[in-house]
């Protein structure tokens, strides 16, 4: 099978808010402000998580992964929204508009199943404490991360693939600001139920049983964290915890409700605001509520910036 389909348009129309013009403007300053700053802030975890050696641990490990994620994540469609949003320059050559659909959805998928494995580090340090080093060995991090990236990559190639297979009929405007699985059912012409229930299977694996695994972790979580008797050590944990449940259901949501209902029905601005949301605004908060709610990275962030100010 060709991965892309040969009666394919030369280029897409990206509608994104042409109807609302009133919008792109301020959507653009906001993206010309969250994207350096969600690039700043995870470059600045994957440095202290890096250089200090009291991070040197597996939940530092996969925070780095994350980190390195996510700059990908919003790298690959944040270009394309400002380009869309800031110039009158609405499309984006078919080949672009592949290349998209590969990196995002790579990008997308890997974190889903990352932030159950972050879960279940979590769930192995407050809960089995005493076989922490033993369970999370650099080995079993490195596989592990390994897996996640192939898991990712499969379901993000495998998607793309068919997806790109779909005929247009002519069609070439996408009603969204960048490149989208489900928009991009939703345009192509003839039958296309097999796709719409195709990707409901593939991302209840990829959203929902990732998400049943992590709440499992925290409801376990949850119940060692209340019979610990040091008042300190249950601050501490909700405190990291506390976090990375914010940043799960900042993704998850969107992304459910993106993805587990039939492109067929998804409304005209959901997309948009969707992709705004998972791809640009969870990636933006994901250093500060890390560094904000965590006295090791804010004590690394600090010994960093005055061994940078000692040094000059």
């Amino acid at each position: 099978m060709d991965l892309i389909n040969k009666s394919h348009p030369e280029e897409f129309i990206l509608l994104g808010f042409t109807d609302r013009p009133w919008l792109e403007f301020p959507l653009f300053i906001v993206l010309l402000i969250t994207y350096p700053m969600a690039m700043a802030g995870n470059i600045a975890i994957i440095l202290v998580s890096n250089l200090d050696p009291r991070l040197h641990n597996p939940m530092y490990f996969f925070l780095t992964t994350l980190s390195v994620l996510d700059m990908c994540y919003t790298t690959s469609i944040v270009p394309q929204m400002l380009s869309n949003l800031g110039t009158s320059k609405k499309t984006i050559s078919y080949m672009g508009c592949a290349v998209q659909l590969y990196f995002f959805h790579i990008m997308g998928g890997t974190e889903c199943l990352l932030l159950a494995l972050m879960s279940f580090d979590r769930y192995v340090a407050i809960c089995k404490p005493l076989h922490y080093t033993l369970i999370m060995n650099q080995r079993v991090c490195i596989l592990s991360v390994a897996t996640v990236w192939l898991s990712g990559m499969t379901y993000a190639v495998s998607e793309a693939t068919v997806t790109l297979q779909l005929p247009l009929c002519g069609h070439n405007t996408l009603d969204h600001l960048v490149c989208e699985i489900p928009v991009l059912i939703k345009t192509a012409c003839g039958e296309k139920g097999a796709n719409e229930l195709t990707l409901s299977v593939v991302c209840t694996f990829m959203l929902v049983v990732p998400l049943c695994l992590i709440l499992a972790s925290y409801a376990c979580i949850g119940h060692a964290v209340f019979k610990l008797k040091s008042s300190e050590g249950r601050k501490k944990a909700f405190g990291t915890c506390s976090s990375h449940l914010i940043v799960v259901f900042f993704f998850y949501g969107p992304g459910i409700s993106m993805y587990l209902q039939p492109p067929s029905s998804i409304s005209r601005d959901q997309p948009k605001f969707m992709a705004l949301f998972y791809g640009v605004v969870t990636p933006a908060l994901n250093p500060f509520l890390y560094t904000l709610r965590n006295k090791d990275v804010k004590g690394a962030l600090g010994n960093l910036m005055r061994s940078i100010f000692t040094s000059k």
